[in-house]
């Protein structure tokens, strides 16, 4: 059956969608310096400040599938955008510590309702080219990583006058987007699809918990990565190597989304490419401990390659594994809890680990943790059409 082309207009807003769910999260890690100037905050109270919104993506991923389920995908998406410009301008209003802690909750629990939105879009959007749509707002996800990474010290908070005015800035643009969606976008309901009230994610599924672990395994080697990176390069003398390593973190995942935007089809729905990705994470964890400038950039960059990889093939996976439009964001938010459930507390391991042994690496050992899911957790999925 010949695939209907996706109008660009939607593939542009699933694009930038995915650029705000990212971009005002990673604008934090670059920050922690000019944080820490104005804040008294612990290597405890940074894992706490960069994983709570992890939290919040698992703690209320359910309840972005009720918000889905009463609203639809496209209306809780805006929603939840607007959402998110708004708390994220508001973190650096003081500086206080208690703003930058409500008001990163609150932006957290904005993303938790916006992402189970995405795959459900695009099963409504793109039926039949799942990997492509996906890859799309996936890249765009990746992009707001780079971005919020590479240009927050060196381009905006410069620009703005601070990381205050930074955080301020960047929030602008999920409001364009939010205003996007609204105006560019027809509603759902008018396509004539007909919803259930079904919202709570089935955890007595095999598949749910495969794909929250293999999310997890993801998103720990990514978040893991990024929130002790900078702090860690600090402890080595190596400060001035952190914009580039995060940068190339999120850099290292561009070539990751080329080539699943390139050929989709080759590697979505299998189990394989997953595990693979295994490899590269283990080979990128230990060149980034070898004693070297090149090595510490070469191994950011695998990590961010590899976890990209995995994260693109599995935010695929529910939409394929759908039997309709509403089981998708049950699917997602069941995923999203366990996956990001898992990826707040591994972090904040390895921060408190740090605190009370003052061993730098030992932080980084949650990493492994995440690649092991990379390797057990495919088993078992099955993919109608797809060679697992």
């Amino acid at each position: 059956m010949t695939k209907a082309p996706i109008p660009w207009s939607r593939l542009i807003l699933l694009w930038l969608a995915g650029v705000d769910l990212r971009i005002t999260l990673l604008v934090i890690p670059p920050l922690i310096p000019l944080i820490h100037h104005d804040l008294p905050l612990d290597e405890t109270m940074v894992a706490m400040l960069l994983g709570l919104p992890v939290l919040l993506i698992a703690a209320a991923a359910t309840l972005g599938s009720l918000l889905i389920s009463h609203l639809d995908a496209r209306r809780a998406l805006i929603a939840g955008i607007a959402i998110i410009a708004l708390s994220s301008a508001l973190r650096g209003v003081g500086p206080s510590v208690p703003m930058l802690f409500a008001m990163t909750f609150l932006m957290g629990a904005a993303v938790a309702v916006s992402q189970p939105a995405l795959p459900a879009l695009v099963f409504h959007w793109a039926p039949r080219q799942i990997g492509l749509a996906t890859a799309i707002y996936t890249g765009g996800l990746l992009i707001g990583e780079m971005l919020g990474a590479g240009l927050t010290t060196q381009v905006v908070a410069p620009l703005a006058g601070g990381w205050r005015q930074a955080l301020a800035l960047w929030a602008l643009l999920p409001m364009v987007t939010a205003v996007g969606v609204w105006m560019l976008t027809p509603p759902i309901a008018e396509s004539g699809v007909k919803r259930r009230a079904d919202w709570w994610p089935d955890f007595r599924d095999a598949r749910t918990w495969r794909l929250g672990l293999i999310q997890a395994g993801t998103s720990i080697v990514y978040w893991g990565t990024n929130t002790f990176l900078p702090d860690y390069l600090h402890s080595l003398g190596l400060g001035k190597l952190t914009p580039l390593a995060l940068f190339l973190v999120s850099a290292g995942q561009i070539p990751a989304s080329l080539l699943l935007t390139l050929v989709p089809d080759r590697f979505t729905g299998r189990a394989a490419p997953i595990r693979a990705m295994a490899l590269v994470a283990v080979l990128g964890l230990t060149i980034f401990l070898l004693p070297r400038d090149w090595a510490r950039l070469a191994g950011a960059t695998l990590l961010g390659f590899a976890s990209a990889f995995v994260f693109i093939l599995n935010l695929a996976f529910p939409p394929l594994l759908a039997r309709d439009a509403d089981e998708v964001h049950r699917i997602s938010a069941g995923m999203f809890t366990i996956g990001y459930g898992l990826t707040f507390v591994m972090p904040l391991i390895g921060g408190a680990v740090w605190d009370r042994t003052g061993i730098a690496w030992l932080s980084l050992a949650p990493i492994v943790v995440g690649v092991l899911c990379f390797l057990i957790a495919p088993s078992g999925l099955s993919i109608p059409g797809y060679e697992l």
